[in-house]
C-alpha cells in the first residue's frame, strides 16, 4: 500500500509519531460490507467516510454507500467501475485489492465493533489536530483575539467532536416510548402539586403549565416596565433555593423540586441582579438599597438574608453581547462541572448570532438564536427561559394586552417556542391615563386603578402541550417580587357562628 500511503493526510505523522489508526479494522469492515451489504446498515448511522485513515478506504466506503443507498449491489465487480483503475496498492491492482478485501472478510456480526473502533480512532486523530491548532493559535494569536475567545472556540470544537462521535440509539420501540411517558406521569402523580416539570415557585402558574418541562423553550415577553426580568429572576431564585443536592453514596435519584440555574444576564450586571434578589427576599426597596437609604435594622436584615441564601446554586454570567455559541459552550461547561437544571437568558434581542458578520439581517440573526436555544434545551434536556421584547405597536392600540404577533422578530420566536408567556400590568398603563379631577371618568378610573393595583396578568399565549389562558399574580414593584395572589392577599377570617 505504498502508493496509497503517500496520499494520506500530511497530519498523519506529527513529531515523529504516527497518528492513531487501524488499517486491518478498516479492511475487515470494508470486506464484510462487500460480502454482505447488510453490514453497511449496521454502521451507517454513526460511521462516515472521513472516519477512515486510509484515503483509498474513504473512497471505497463512499462508493459503497452511494450504491447501497440507491438499492444497488456493492461488490468488487460493481465498485471497480467508480474507482481509478490504474491504482497500485502495494503491488496489487484495484480489482485484486477489492477481491482480497472480500476474501479476507470477517462475519457481519463483527461489523459494528470494527466500525466503532474506526470511529474512536478518528476521534483521537481529531483531538490531536485540535490540540495542535490550539497550540498554534496560542503562539500566533492576533492582537484582537483575546485568549478567552480561543478557550471558548476550543471548548466548542471539543464538544462537537464528542457529539458527532456519539453512537446514537437509533429507533426505539413504541413500547419503550410508552414506558417513558408512564414513568413521567407517575412522577407527576407522586409529586406535591402534581407537577411533571420543575416548579417555578408560583403555584397558580405551575397549575397551568405543570412546571417547567425539560427540553422546552419558554419565552417571557413584555413591554419595558411590565416586570419580565423580575418574573424570570423570581423563578430562577425559587428553583435554585428549592434545590437539594443528592446525598453522597445514595443510589436513588432524588425527586427534583429545585435545580441548579444558569442565568445569562446580558442587560444587568451580576450586582444589579443580586440587588433585585436581596430586595425581594428582605422586602426592602431595591432603590433604597442602591441609594443606601436604609436603617441599621434594614442593613442587619440584608446581612441575615445574605447568609441564608448565599449558597444557593444560582450562577450568573453578565457578559454582554454573547453569541448563541458562547451561551451553549458556557452552559455545557456548567453542566459538566456542577450540573444544570434550568437556563435563563435575559434577553434574546441582546444576543448575537454568527450571521451578523456576513449579512446584517436581524430577523435571520434572531432566527438563528431561537433555533439554537431550542436545540440547546433538547441537547441538555433542561428548560430554557428566554426573555423577549415586544414591538412598539402595542402602545399604538387601545387594547394593550399583548398578542403573539407583538413579539419583535415574531416569526422565529413564535415558531420555536414551546411556551410563550406575556407579562401585563394594567396598573402601569392606567397610571398614565388619569382623567381630570371631579369628573365621572375620574371616579371610574380610580376604581379601575384600585382593582388592578398590585396585580399582574401572566398571559399564556402559546403552550404546545397544554392550555392557554391567564394567571393573575401579585406584583410588588418596590421589591420586584411576584407571588401567588391568594398568598399575597389572603381572604379575611370570618369565625363560624
Amino acid at each position: 500500500m505504498a502508493k496509497a500511503a503517500a496520499q494520506r493526510d500530511p497530519m498523519s505523522v506529527m513529531s515523529g509519531r504516527t497518528m492513531p489508526h487501524n488499517i486491518e479494522a478498516e479492511q475487515a469492515l470494508l470486506g464484510a460490507i462487500l460480502v454482505n451489504n447488510e453490514a453497511f446498515y449496521r454502521v451507517s448511522d454513526f460511521l462516515r467516510s472521513d472516519h477512515f485513515f486510509e484515503p483509498l478506504h474513504r473512497a471505497i466506503f463512499d462508493v459503497m454507500a452511494g450504491l447501497i443507498e440507491t438499492n444497488k449491489v456493492a461488490s468488487p465487480i460493481t465498485l471497480k467501475t467508480f474507482l481509478p483503475p490504474d491504482l497500485d496498492v502495494a503491488g496489487l491492482s484495484l480489482p485484486q485489492y477489492l477481491a482480497r478485501l472480500a476474501a479476507e472478510a470477517t462475519t457481519v456480526l463483527n461489523a459494528v465493533d470494527y466500525g466503532r473502533a474506526i470511529c474512536d480512532l478518528a476521534m483521537r486523530r481529531e483531538l490531536i489536530n485540535i490540540a495542535d491548532d490550539i497550540r498554534n493559535a496560542a503562539f500566533d494569536s492576533a492582537v484582537d483575539c483575546p485568549p478567552r475567545e480561543q478557550v471558548e472556540d476550543a471548548e466548542q470544537r471539543l464538544y462537537e467532536v464528542a457529539e458527532t462521535s456519539r453512537f446514537g440509539s437509533g429507533f426505539e420501540t413504541f413500547d419503550a416510548a410508552l414506558t417513558q411517558a408512564i414513568d413521567k406521569a407517575a412522577l407527576a402523580y407522586q409529586r406535591d402539586g402534581k407537577l411533571s416539570g420543575l416548579p417555578t415557585g408560583l403555584k397558580d402558574l405551575d397549575a397551568k403549565m405543570g412546571g417547567l418541562q425539560p427540553s422546552d423553550l419558554i419565552i417571557i415577553a413584555g413591554r419595558p416596565g411590565m416586570g419580565k426580568t423580575s418574573l424570570a429572576t423570581n423563578i430562577a431564585f425559587n428553583v435554585a433555593r428549592a434545590y437539594e443536592a443528592p446525598r453522597e453514596g445514595s443510589s436513588s435519584t432524588p425527586e427534583m423540586s429545585g435545580g441548579i440555574v444558569a442565568f445569562f444576564s446580558l442587560e444587568m450586571s451580576s450586582e444589579q441582579l443580586a440587588t433585585r434578589v436581596i430586595a425581594e427576599q428582605s422586602k426592602i426597596s431595591s432603590s433604597s438599597i442602591r441609594r443606601g437609604d436604609i436603617s441599621e435594622n434594614d442593613f442587619d436584615a440584608l446581612v441575615q438574608r445574605r447568609q441564608e441564601i448565599r449558597r444557593i446554586p444560582l450562577y450568573i454570567d453578565s457578559t454582554g453581547g454573547l453569541t448563541i455559541g458562547q451561551v451553549a459552550a458556557r452552559a455545557r461547561r456548567l453542566k459538566r462541572q456542577r450540573g444544570l437544571h434550568l437556563i435563563v437568558v435575559d434577553y434574546i434581542q441582546l444576543m448575537q448570532g454568527t450571521s451578523h458578520r456576513v449579512a446584517p439581517n436581524r430577523v435571520r440573526e434572531v432566527t438563528e438564536i431561537t433555533v439554537g436555544l431550542k436545540a440547546l434545551a433538547k441537547e441538555l434536556n433542561v428548560p430554557i427561559v428566554a426573555l423577549s421584547q415586544l414591538s412598539r405597536q402595542v402602545e399604538n392600540r387601545e387594547e394593550k394586552r399583548p398578542q403573539l404577533s407583538d413579539l419583535r422578530e415574531s416569526g422565529s420566536i413564535e415558531q420555536d417556542a414551546d411556551v410563550v408567556l406575556f407579562v401585563f400590568r394594567d396598573e402601569y398603563y392606567l397610571k398614565g391615563q388619569e382623567p381630570p379631577a371631579g369628573t365621572a371618568a375620574r371616579i371610574a378610573w380610580a376604581a379601575e386603578l384600585e382593582a388592578s393595583r398590585g396585580k399582574a396578568e401572566i398571559i399564556i399565549g402559546k403552550q404546545r402541550h397544554g392550555p392557554t389562558g391567564t394567571v393573575i399574580l401579585s406584583f410588588q414593584g418596590e421589591f420586584t417580587r411576584f407571588s401567588d395572589l391568594a398568598a399575597a392577599h389572603p381572604l379575611p377570617y370570618h369565625p363560624s357562628p
